[in-house]
């Protein structure tokens, strides 16, 4: 099966005139963003405290024949709560929702920027991703829940056409039921639909978010974005905790072979501030092929050096047998390597830096005929106005060791895109 491959762009015409410049661009989104976010957060607090100001000043109302009808009433609806089942304390709801505006140098043709993952869009207002989590979590041995993830937006197609499905605005990014077995320190198990235990970067969510707002290469052509089988994890330590799965492989609701994906992780915590990471994910991954393998190897590291400074490294290698397009009949390989660091200026203002290269010997992963290295180094300012309400600027230049990304009709061995970005938690 291919995998987030990009077609080259297509050859046409340039437009009739540039774009401004980059540096007017950004200026004008962050400040956009900033006032939108910024009359959010005052909106809110305005109507916290109309809400406090009114119960405050409320004058007390006697208890008469008139209004004893309306206290009855809310009795009622008090013992009607308490009448709920027990394990609707536990359910949770969550919502998480990003926006953005992003614009590329290059002004590609078709709209479209080469070799992103989610922000393909140039020069375009986006709803990236609006997500509702549901969930009663099961936290120790004998606990039992569920979670399900319902997204829509701009990325959405871009998972759901990996899957068996057809690319669709929306999907169950997440839905499996959980049992803690009273085993040892408590056996997890997880069935049903999850993301991928691999790499440094995540599908963003109410619960986790990136320090850069668009995903790196290793993201998007290394290694799976989800997977549907059973997994169970077990933390053996306060130092060392592991995962096995058995999937259907690579982004599948339906198994498009005979045979199932294995997967597993290995995480230790050697001292508390580093946190190491091993996953390995195998099996057939093409359509009605039992036999043809692909293994990836990912590495992530994670290291609090200081309350200011956090550094993360990302390894990925991958081999499938026989599929390469440099040299038919023999293996197809690929492999990357990612860094990152995270500087907290203050609790509200941060700085995002991430450089990674990647190497696609096979032409399998991004789709040439040749041995391509795409690599990219990205900078990301992030302002934080309340715990809710975030906002990011980002300035990304990509290159390529050869002509594949799209520029005014034709190929460039460069691309550069600013984007601004508003994220809101709940």
């Amino acid at each position: 099966m291919m995998h987030r491959t990009s077609a080259v762009a297509r050859v046409s015409a340039p437009p009739s005139r540039a774009g401004p410049s980059l540096l007017i661009h950004l200026v004008a989104m962050m400040l956009a963003l900033a006032i939108l976010a910024l009359s959010i957060a005052a909106t809110a607090g305005a109507q916290t405290v109309k809400l406090q100001r009114s119960d405050s000043l409320a004058p007390a109302v006697p208890r008469t024949d008139s209004n004893k009808a309306a206290a009855d009433s809310a009795a009622s609806a008090a013992k009607a709560a308490a009448a709920l089942p027990k394990w609707f304390d536990d359910l949770a709801v969550n919502a998480f929702v990003s926006t953005a505006y992003e614009y590329n140098s290059n002004r590609p043709t078709t709209g479209t920027n080469s070799y992103r993952v989610f922000d393909f869009n140039d020069n375009s207002f986006n709803l990236d991703v609006a997500e509702l989590v549901v969930q009663i979590a099961a936290s120790k041995p004998n606990d039992a829940g569920f979670r399900v993830d319902f997204d829509a937006g701009n990325s959405i197609p871009q998972i759901t056409k990996t899957q068996d499905q057809t690319a669709a605005q929306f999907d169950l990014k997440q839905a499996f039921a959980s049992y803690i077995a009273p085993i040892g320190s408590g056996l997890r198990v997880d069935v049903g639909k999850f993301v991928t235990h691999l790499g440094y970067e995540v599908i963003e969510g109410y619960d986790g978010y990136n320090d850069n707002y668009s995903r790196s290469i290793l993201f998007g052509y290394a290694i799976p974005f989800t997977h549907t089988g059973v997994k169970a994890s077990y933390a053996f330590s306060s130092k060392v905790a592991g995962m096995f799965e058995v999937v259907n492989g690579w982004d599948l609701l339906r198994d498009n072979n005979h045979s199932k994906s294995l997967g597993a992780q290995l995480t230790l915590t050697p001292v508390g501030p580093l946190n190491v990471l091993f996953n390995w994910i195998g099996g057939p991954e093409l359509a009605n092929d039992n036999h043809t393998k692909r293994n990836v190897f990912d590495v992530v590291a994670v290291l609090k050096a200081t309350n200011w400074l956090t550094l993360g490294v990302n390894g990925d290698y991958g081999i499938e047998d026989g599929t390469s397009r440099v040299n038919p009949g023999s293996d197809a390989k690929w492999k990357g390597i990612a860094g990152y660091a995270v500087l907290a200026l203050t609790d509200k203002f941060s700085v995002g830096l991430r450089g990674e290269t990647f190497h696609d010997d096979g032409g399998v992963r991004l789709g040439t005929d040749t041995r391509a290295t795409l690599s990219e180094g990205t900078l990301t300012p992030t302002y934080k106005f309340t715990g809710h309400v975030l906002v990011r600027g980002e300035v990304r230049f990509d290159s390529a060791n050869q002509p594949i990304l799209a520029k005014r009709g034709t190929l460039s061995d460069k691309q550069t895109t600013v984007a601004a970005n508003v994220i809101f938690v709940y």
